[in-house]
């Protein structure tokens, strides 16, 4: 999702000399329910199957929690959160210092998690390691500094009163995560919850349980209270079940927008509880004739094509300015050939399979849909071998604004690219969807930067970039693709309660 190391470049994988080899078949140590700091199997008996993308073959069963695991997760995070508890009278500042051990612990564990998360979600072995489990304990180590920081102000009332404001924990927050960024996102929700003083009960992705059940152990290992970190695996019948219950008080959610809208339903029949959506995407990435036509094609690929094609942000709609369309066109074709796809713990390949086979059957639908849509499909477009969920980087040209492939969130290695000839009219364009995530804009004429940044409507927009973001920033989306911010100071709005607090001043005659 971010290019955030320094050292990397998208023009070859991660460079293996600074990477140790993976484990290959990471030990499977945790695959139940944590609930109060302790493991337990699921109420029902029942379990489920996670399996490896790059095989189809099953890692291990997993404990399938139901609505009465929800209930006992829920209960423990409430009275942790009573007043009065060990959470709710520790300092702010050894909260922080609790977020810090577990970063140490994600750090000492690096080689381990990105082996797990690999095994379970498909993706390169070398971005797992250089990219996804730093920048789960990163920002775990930003929030612990936001602990003791999150105050109030002395407000100037008017008359004999002296005013002041408290932030408050919100109270017991579900998180729900999706399955792309499987540790990365549970950090993201985890840590400005925890930094704020909230008590969790996390459902990981039934395709992705295994890094978020073992960073859950590593919660215990930390020093964190029994029942402010609880996690749950299961499917979307518990994640339902998390969203309607009376005693949670807000709703985290990162997946499909379609889900999103589900979930702000049931949030708001059960007790209207609060919630931040981040959602789905279909970001345009516009590429105007002054701009570096090699470092524009570069970029652009690495904005759709990272993770699989499987973030939310990617670059999805290549808008390209007419002059310089057939040689982008030519040279994207290219790189997307050169893309090294295979087995993604050999630290040379950049490209994994896709998270499952239903994924897989869908990315491959909408392929087919661009093909009889009229899209030029310029390379790609079929299943890579017959194991495992892989697809061929996948390039379409003459894709038009009304075509399925060009309106819908495919999620996968398709990059489409649309021509345009006229500043306004790409802004238009642009614009014309039921998501705003993000956009970008490549050019050297900064005039016309400014004009597009003001003209576009998303959470994130770059200029002579893609994906690149960090902890610091706020990522969220305009319309469709969600509301509320993640990361930053921003972040801690979404799990805090803002108190007035007024007190009346009594002046004694002298």
């Amino acid at each position: 999702m971010l290019r955030l190391i320094k050292s990397f470049q998208p023009t070859r994988a991660f460079a293996s000399a600074s990477i140790p080899l993976p484990e290959t078949k990471p030990s499977i140590m945790y695959s139940g329910i944590f609930i109060n700091n302790e493991w337990c199997k699921s109420r029902s008996g029942k379990t489920f199957d996670t399996v490896n993308p790059s095989t189809g073959e099953i890692i291990t069963e997993v404990q399938h929690g139901g609505l009465e695991d929800i209930n006992e997760a829920v209960q423990a995070a409430k009275k942790a959160f009573r007043l009065g508890s060990k959470w709710r009278t520790m300092d702010a500042s050894e909260r922080g210092n609790l977020l810090h051990k577990l970063a140490d612990l994600i750090d000492r564990d690096r080689k381990y998690l990105a082996s797990l998360e690999t095994l379970d979600n498909g993706k390169p072995y070398s971005t797992a390691y250089a990219f996804d489990v730093p920048q789960s304990s990163g920002v775990l180590r930003y929030y612990a500094g936001w602990a003791d920081k999150n105050h109030g102000k002395v407000i100037p009332m008017d008359g004999k009163y002296f005013a002041y404001t408290r932030h408050e924990p919100v109270g017991v927050c579900g998180q729900i995560i999706p399955w792309n960024f499987p540790l990365f996102m549970a950090s993201w929700k985890l840590a400005p919850a925890l930094a704020t003083g909230n008590t969790i009960v996390l459902k990981p992705a039934e395709q992705t349980p295994l890094t978020a059940l073992y960073l859950a152990q590593l919660t215990k290992e930390a020093g964190f209270p029994p029942g402010v970190i609880n996690v749950v695996p299961g499917f979307g019948d518990i994640g339902a079940a998390l969203v309607a219950h009376n005693n949670v008080d807000k709703i985290a959610f990162t997946g499909s927008t379609e889900v999103g809208k589900l979930v702000k339903q049931g949030a708001a029949m059960s007790n209207l509880k609060r919630t931040t959506l981040e959602l789905g995407g279909k970001s345009p990435n516009i590429i105007f004739k002054d701009a570096d036509i090699n470092y524009a094609v570069e970029s652009a690929h690495f904005g759709l094509f990272f993770n699989m094609g499987q973030c939310c942000c990617a670059g999805s709609r290549t808008f390209v300015e007419d002059d310089i369309y057939d040689e982008f066109v030519e040279k994207s074709a290219a790189r997307a050939m050169k893309r090294t796809v295979g087995d993604p713990f050999d630290l040379d390949v950049e490209h994994g399979p896709q998270v499952d086979e239903e994924q897989l059957n869908k990315i491959l639908s909408m392929i087919d849909s661009g093909k009889q849509e009229g899209a030029k499909l310029v390379t790609g477009g079929d299943r890579v071998g017959s194991k495992g969920y892989f697809i061929a980087p996948t390039v379409f040209a003459d894709v038009k604004d009304n075509m399925k492939i060009a309106r819908e969130e495919i999620f996968g290695p398709v990059q489409q690219i649309l021509k345009f000839s006229d500043l306004d009219e790409v802004i238009e364009r642009a614009n014309n969807t039921d998501y705003g995530l993000a956009a970008a804009i490549f050019t050297k004429d900064i005039d016309k930067a400014n004009h597009m940044i003001q003209g576009l409507r998303a959470g994130t927009v770059w200029v002579n970039t893609y994906n690149a973001l960090a902890t610091q920033v706020p990522f969220g989306g305009y319309k469709q693709s969600g509301h509320g911010r993640e990361n930053g100071e921003y972040g801690l709005e979404a799990y805090t309660e803002v108190k007035s607090v007024i007190v009346k001043i009594n002046q004694k005659n002298s």
